[in-house]
Formats: C-alpha cells, structure tokens, sequence
C-alpha cells in the first residue's frame, strides 16, 4: 500500500516507517521536522519526505494526489495515498498543561484539517472505493486519565487530566463521528510507554527535550549526572509509579498490522452503527508494570554504571499505576511482540545511545 505517514521523521514514526519499508509497503512521509529528524528519512530511509504541517490544506492534498513536487520522477508521481497512519502531534504533557491552546491548535485543529481532507468530495471521487482514505491514528493511555482499575481494557473509561490526553481524546471522538457520518475506516491505536531503539542501533529514541526516563537514566549513567525521581512514596512495593513499557519496533509492527484491517482481501468491515465497526480501537503494551526505580537498577546493571538519585516530590496527576490489557489486538489481529523483555529494550536504548555518542 501506499501509505502517508504523518509526523513520520519522529521516534516512533520513523521506526514504523523503517517497517513499512520492510513489509513491502511504499511510504510517503510529510513532518515539519519541529521534533522529526530529516535525515533519518532522506539518508537511511531514502523515502519521500515533504515538510510541512498536515494543517496546509494545498500541500496535503498535493501530497495526497502524488503531486507535490517531492514526489515527481518518483514511483509515487500522480499516484494516490490508500491509507494513512497519523502520527503528527504535539507531546508533552508538562508543556500541554502550560501551553494548551498550543495542543489544541496543532494536534486537533491540524488532525480536523487532515480529516475533513480525506473526507471531501475532491478525495473521495478519486478513490475506486468511493469511501475516505482510511485512517490510523497515533492515540495514547493519556486518554485514560488515572484508571481506578488495571489492566487497563479498551473498554476502560477515559477521563484524561491534562490537554495532551484531551487533545488526543478529542481526535478519537471526530474518527468515530466519521465512521458514522461518511464511512470512514480508521483504526485507534492507544500506546502506553514506548521505549527502546531499533536492535541493529540505526534509529533510537532522539528528543529535544528529553522527558523519557529511560534515555534520561541511562545519560545519567553514562554522563555521572544525578537523575531526578518524581515521588518515592506511591503505594507500590518499592514506592515509585509503574509503568507499562513496550518497544517501538513492536508498536510498529502493530502500526503494519493494523494496514492489513484495510486490505480488501484481508478483512471486510461492514459498517454497524451500534459496534461502530469501522472503528477498530486497540491498546498496546505488554500488561506488565515495571517501576521507576527497577528501570534504574536495570540500567545500572547494564552498564555497570551507578546513577546517582535525587527525590523530588510527586507530580500532579501521575497515576501510580499505567498497565495495558492489550489481549484485544492479540486475539484479533494476531500481534505478538517480539521483545516484551524489559532488559532488552533497556539494552536496546543503551546500544543506540553509545553508538549515537560517538557518531
């Protein structure tokens, strides 16, 4: 399939692109590289890569209708996008709560421009199918809130605490309407801690700021910096949150996997207004919670590095518990990820960053 990949020169998009590539598919990706990495795209990937914001509607549709001019004397020249996999947006949860309106313009404005997009009559009129460009959409357990149960089900109720996980709430809400409005297929994907790097270190985790706690500790490690722990009194058997990690090449695979949803041979979705199934929505973790301070005595027996710990109070609204029920897409898709071992995606991140250090 050719497939538009949204924000695709980010961390988890760059890693699905790599796995698109390797299943056959053929990517186009459009980022405006606020966050993305160009050359992850261009030099290793040596994909398409138009940069701009999902929000300018010219460009996107150029983009769509294989007519931007990136794409000419390409084997994607006048050729149309069949799906595509959103994963553009804002992400920061301290920054959402300061900054709302900044995630309420770019992550829903933007998804709103993209939707409305594939759903017109221009797009719609050109496709042989005669429905919108099918959709899957970046989500997150942000939705969740602060669950009063775990695991958390697809099912769970969602009362996210802060913008980001509004903003990505709201998006969720718009896809559903559409399934009803205008048949739109689309497929919600709700990630819970993505970590690690590609196994062969060509792509890892690169952010800037870096807020994540395993590229934070394991700099930490290899820098002798101290490294700060929000909170060491949680009701958990070691006092600090639990989190539930999956590998970003696993969550790309399910990205590939959920694509075969939209292949006619594949899966026949009939449109039910009360299952709404054109909606397919699915979490993804591994169901297990590990603690801030086990991911910290993990890396330290990795690196054989001691990290040095300072205590600072809790953060408002961190859940002592985040652990996914991710059974559904198992059961129905059929995903299995391939590295649910916490020492490997701890070991995984480690040989990226050495690697990357020295490049």
């Amino acid at each position: 399939m050719r497939v538009l990949v949204t924000g695709g020169a980010g961390y988890i998009g760059s890693h699905t692109v790599r796995a698109l590539i390797e299943a056959k598919h053929e990517p186009v990706v459009i980022d405006n590289l606020v966050y993305g990495h160009k050359k992850v795209i261009q030099n290793i990937f040596k994909t398409p890569l138009i940069c701009g914001n999902i929000g300018n509607t010219n460009l996107l549709k150029s983009v769509i209708f294989g007519t931007h001019n990136e794409l000419i004397s390409t084997n994607h020249e006048g050729k149309m996008i069949d799906a595509i996999i959103h994963f553009a947006a804002y992400a920061y949860v301290g920054e959402s709560v300061k900054q709302p309106l900044k995630y309420y313009k770019n992550n829903v404005s933007e998804s709103i421009n993209l939707l409305d997009i594939i759903c017109s009559n221009d797009v719609i009129s050109r496709r042989s199918s005669s429905d919108p460009i099918p959709i899957i959409f970046s989500s997150s357990c942000a939705t969740y809130g602060i669950p009063k149960e775990t695991p958390i089900t697809e099912n769970t109720p969602q009362n996210p605490i802060n913008p980001y996980g509004k903003s990505k709430l709201m998006v969720e809400e718009i896809i559903k309407d559409l399934a009803i409005s205008c048949n739109l297929k689309s497929v919600i994907l709700r990630y819970f801690n993505a970590a690690g790097a590609s196994p062969d270190s060509v792509i890892g985790e690169d952010h800037c700021p870096e807020t994540h706690l395993i590229p934070l500790a394991i700099k930490a490690a290899f820098e002798s910096k101290p490294l700060k722990i929000f909170g060491d009194d949680y009701p958990t058997f070691d006092g600090t949150c639990l989190r539930d990690y999956i590998h970003v090449c696993d969550l790309a695979n399910a990205h590939v996997l959920a694509l075969k949803i939209f292949e006619k041979k594949q899966v026949h979705l009939k449109h039910d207004y009360k299952n709404n199934d054109l909606c397919k929505i699915y979490n993804l973790g591994n169901g297990s919670g590990i603690s801030v301070k086990q991911i910290i005595n993990i890396i330290e027996k990795v690196t054989q590095k001691e990290i040095k710990i300072i205590i600072e109070k809790r953060r408002e609204g961190d859940p002592t518990s985040l652990i996914a029920s991710a059974s559904k897409i198992i059961q129905e898709l059929g995903w299995e990820p391939k590295y649910p071992n916490i020492y490997d995606i701890v070991s995984h991140s480690i040989s990226w960053y050495t690697k990357s250090s020295f490049q």
